[in-house]
């Protein structure tokens, strides 16, 4: 499988774990399970080496956890070796899963190139971290870069930077809230940056429903991400603006679902056509309300359509009426051409 060769006919869906398993490996691992087991394509962490991305002095955007101190000290509580996170990929592999990371530092580039990825995302806050862009760049490994926090003027640049060396490169629509409300998903975005940068579109959605998805569907998108966890009763920053790993089935499935529609554009005569035999079945035809002698001039009177479409079309009714019969008929005989003059 390559799921990384885009085709605008089948998004990619990627579940982002993120910080979802708290720290556990064992979470980690679960996480692929059941991302692999909803159908997406690839799955999708987020490699933090607390000593290279982040200082004391960290803010926390929210206050959430009830063991860390700092943000700091969450970071380094979300960190895992090379070795386990090598074993992450290799278990996403044997799953038929694309593994993803988002790195936070040139260390943890360099960390998931001797691990081994097939492409990177860059996070929406690390759009303007140009010696970060430019290790990544160098790379010339395909780039998914979110628009989540930037201004034009930012992704310009940045995207500017990532075309000058002809990489695959997917603008994907963020909204950096948690959870996203549907004014502000902007969808409109889409056709506005495949026109923009003449290159691949998605959706990074934090809105917490499938709704966002399904809608970007429609329109068209190579790429799709969406955070995930098993229960909303799970603990994390994320949760609220996450997909449960039955709701990323159910989005997986009305992606495809819409991608076939489209894939198959309905001609209104034909499909007509191959419904011939239910229109006999459901269309109704004209009969004779009564019993009725040969050489009667029909009136309307006696006449009504009833089901199913065996005789005289119901449509032709009223071009019946005038006709006469050349044999006795019964009361609801469907009328045919072979007995009317």
């Amino acid at each position: 499988m390559n799921a990384l060769n885009f085709d605008s006919k089948h998004s990619l869906i990627i579940g982002e774990v993120a910080q979802a398993h708290d720290g556990s490996l064992g979470m980690a691992h679960a996480y692929i399970d059941a991302v692999a087991a909803a159908g997406a394509d690839v799955v999708k962490f987020q490699t933090h080496i607390a000593s290279a991305e982040s200082t004391l002095e960290e803010p926390w955007r929210v206050k959430f956890s009830l063991q860390d101190n700092t943000r700091y000290e969450y970071w380094k509580r979300m960190e895992f070796t090379a070795e386990q996170w090598a074993g992450l990929r290799q278990h996403a592999l044997d799953k038929g899963l694309e593994f993803l990371s988002s790195p936070f530092s040139i260390e943890a580039v360099e960390l998931l190139l001797r691990i081994g990825v097939s492409a990177w995302k860059i996070a929406s806050g690390e759009v303007s971290n140009t010696p970060l862009l430019e290790r990544i760049i160098s790379t010339r490994l395909p780039i998914f870069l979110s628009s989540g926090m930037s201004r034009f003027e930012e992704l310009d640049k940045a995207v500017t930077l990532i075309k000058a060396q002809n990489i695959p490169l997917t603008v994907l629509q963020c909204t950096t809230a948690y959870p996203c409300p549907p004014e502000k998903v902007g969808l409109n975005m889409i056709p506005v940056y495949r026109e923009r940068y003449q290159c691949a579109v998605g959706l990074s959605d934090h809105s917490g429903t499938i709704y966002a998805g399904l809608a970007a569907a429609t329109i068209g998108i190579e790429a799709l991400e969406v955070h995930i966890t098993f229960s909303r009763e799970m603990f994390g920053p994320d949760v609220p603006a996450s997909l449960t790993t039955a709701e990323l089935r159910q989005l997986v499935e009305g992606v495809r679902f819409i991608e076939r529609m489209k894939a198959y554009p309905v001609d209104k005569d034909a499909v007509a056509q191959d419904m011939d035999s239910l229109r006999n079945t459901f269309g109704q035809s004209v009969v004779v309300v009564t019993d009725l002698p040969e050489g009667t001039v029909l009136r309307r009177e006696h006449l009504a359509t009833k089901k199913p479409g065996l005789g005289i079309k119901a449509e032709h009714l009223y071009e019946t009426v005038g006709r006469r019969l050349r044999r006795d008929v019964k009361a609801n005989q469907f009328l045919t051409e072979d007995l009317l003059e």
